[in-house]
């Protein structure tokens, strides 16, 4: 049976850029700059106070867990200083050493592992549509150990590092989807996973995203009528079956036309498309760009060659 959080989290490939312990003490606080890359921590100590735009305050505690897909601006403090230390992370050097606040010496009120990653594939979108801006989970003792796990092998330079690190935001993100709250998730695949109905829906769209699926047939899989699946997918979601089918075609078509020498004509059957013409039309809609085009922006050279070859 398809998974379809799987299925995303293969195609993104996200993969470590940084990780590094944040220390503070006394009075403190930061005001970060909007980031736009995924970012997380976990509390290892003491308590602190994050406030994300557009979002309430929350206090965090020992073994929470926050993700922010997007990561927009955001103050850290300790919940009593209002004048806080600005920092732009697209413009500020990356620290050599763990980040220390507030009073330099002695114990620290509060120790944190933070970090934030990249994808490698260019739909970065695509994760943030799942989540809502600011996800906070608190008793899941797997991601704390996700982390720690994470952080040790970021700061170390042993044979294999980059796979490692691959891996360990690959469960990261997976666990961090499995422990969001769907209720509180925004229209997605988050929430129309935690309906069983259309659930059962999503996964046949994932499993054989080229069989010609009418919305007539995921509403008999979802046991449910036509208007009825219609309405329910659509809120729930966020987009029509159809236009969530679309989109899942074109992800897996981008994938395909960076990786490995896909044909233009080969992804379009792949995706359900009898005409390389006509997926030609429907890339380039979604996209904003032909896909021989896109090929050769985003896959490799010997990849771009392959794909003309076939065009």
């Amino acid at each position: 049976m398809s998974d379809p959080l799987s299925d995303i989290v293969r195609l993104l490939r996200p993969r470590a850029a940084f990780s590094k312990g944040i220390s503070a003490a006394g009075r403190w606080a930061v005001r970060y700059a909007t980031f736009g890359e995924p970012s997380f921590c976990v509390v290892q100590e003491g308590r602190c106070v994050l406030a994300v735009d557009g979002e309430d305050a929350i206090t965090l505690e020992a073994g929470d867990f926050v993700l922010l897909p997007a990561t927009p601006g955001f103050t850290m403090s300790d919940g009593k200083t209002a004048l806080p230390r600005h920092v732009d992370p697209k413009v500020d050097p990356l620290p050599a050493h763990d980040v220390r606040h507030g009073r330099q010496e002695g114990p620290a009120d509060v120790r944190l592992l933070g970090g934030w990653f990249r994808f490698d594939a260019h739909d970065p979108a695509l994760l943030a549509s799942l989540l809502p801006t600011l996800v906070h989970v608190r008793g899941v003792p797997r991601l704390s150990q996700l982390v720690a796990l994470l952080s040790e092998e970021a700061d170390a330079d042993r044979p294999g590092r980059e796979v490692v690190l691959s891996r360990l935001v690959d469960l990261l993100l997976v666990e961090t989807l499995r422990a969001a709250p769907a209720q509180d998730a925004p229209p997605g695949l988050l929430r129309g996973l935690a309906d069983a109905r259309l659930a059962t829906a999503l996964r046949d769209l994932h499993a054989r995203p080229s069989h010609a699926w009418t919305v007539a047939q995921l509403a008999d899989r979802a046991a449910l009528s036509r208007s009825a699946f219609f309405e329910r997918f659509t809120r729930t979601v966020g987009v029509a079956p159809m236009e969530y089918l679309l989109a899942w075609r074109m992800a897996i078509a981008r994938d395909l036309l960076r990786q490995g020498g896909t044909r233009v004509g080969e992804a379009a059957e792949q995706v359900g498309y009898r005409s390389a013409s006509t997926f030609s039309t429907a890339f380039h809609r979604h996209v904003g760009m032909p896909p021989l085009r896109y090929a050769r922006q985003h896959g490799t050279a010997r990849h771009g060659q392959a794909v003309a070859a076939g065009r």
